[in-house]
């Protein structure tokens, strides 16, 4: 099931960077070791912001080592930068390194503990790292944050998350909430179209998985859902053609996951 990491504006919603804080901490001092400090210190933040663009743009592409490289450069100018943590978390998760991932999510967390953003990264890497249930204190510490800009994401993500830790009432309430909010939320829509599939309400989880797949680009779970559902609903033609998009667009997609073994 896909969750949304708050990123570049996300599969999945997934990281909304925010411009670090270069206001000066600590004691005052003297005028001039202050103007030299902040001099340079301006200098180290703005060298950091470069490469944290850099990193973005290579993350986009797909070049998850660059990504990495340009982060951790990032992160000697800047070393409490919570975007560089939460970039390198993401390109290590994309790579298939979810256990070096957690460590970054967890990190920007410290870095920024009642922020929003970090908060629902690592409560989204949780669930997707087999613990839904524990994920859900993290949503919950996300949600509290009254300058979070999507709620509705974290909602998304507690109420998926909430449905696989077996938690059906928050699941229900959560997902609700969050398409109330954003009536286009994918993650929401997808995650009530398999319960409502699932629960035996075909009629119900076909008007949100057509509402899903208007709401954003197709992926190859919410056209293997589609399909799941026009078989249950006995249109075998709207199935077929599901099926037929999940192949054209998605040939990567195992014969096992289309429901759709032996046919030719």
């Amino acid at each position: 099931m896909a969750l949304a990491l708050v990123l570049l504006a996300t599969s999945c919603n997934r990281l909304t960077f925010v411009k670090p804080d270069t206001a000066r901490k600590g004691f005052e001092r003297t005028a001039p070791e202050v103007s030299v400090g902040a001099t340079q210190r301006s200098r180290d933040v703005e060298a950091a912001q470069a490469h944290l663009q850099l990193s973005k743009v290579r993350l986009l592409h797909g070049d998850y080592p660059s990504a990495q490289s340009e982060a951790r450069q990032a992160l000697k100018l800047d070393p409490t930068s919570v975007d560089a943590n939460t970039l390198i978390a993401v390109a290590k998760e994309r790579s298939g390194d979810m256990k070096g991932a957690g460590t970054y999510y967890q990190r920007a967390v410290d870095l920024a503990p009642s922020r929003g953003g970090p908060l629902n990264n690592y409560g989204t890497w949780l669930c997707a790292s087999g613990q839904p249930a524990e994920s859900l204190a993290w949503f919950d510490r996300a949600l509290a944050d009254p300058s979070y800009a999507t709620p509705s994401a974290a909602l998304a993500n507690a109420g998926s998350c909430a449905d696989q830790a077996g938690q059906d009432a928050r699941a229900d309430r959560d997902l609700r909430r969050a398409i109330q909010l954003d009536p286009n939320n994918a993650v929401a829509l997808s995650a009530m179209a398999e319960r409502e599939l699932h629960a035996g309400n075909a009629f119900e989880a076909r008007a949100f998985s057509e509402r899903r797949l208007a709401a954003a680009p197709a992926d190859a779970r919410s056209l293997q859902l589609a399909s799941q559902i026009e078989e249950k609903l006995g249109d075998r033609t709207a199935a077929a053609k599901y099926v037929q998009r999940l192949r054209a667009e998605f040939p990567d997609t195992r014969a096992s996951e289309t429901g759709d073994e032996g046919k030719q």
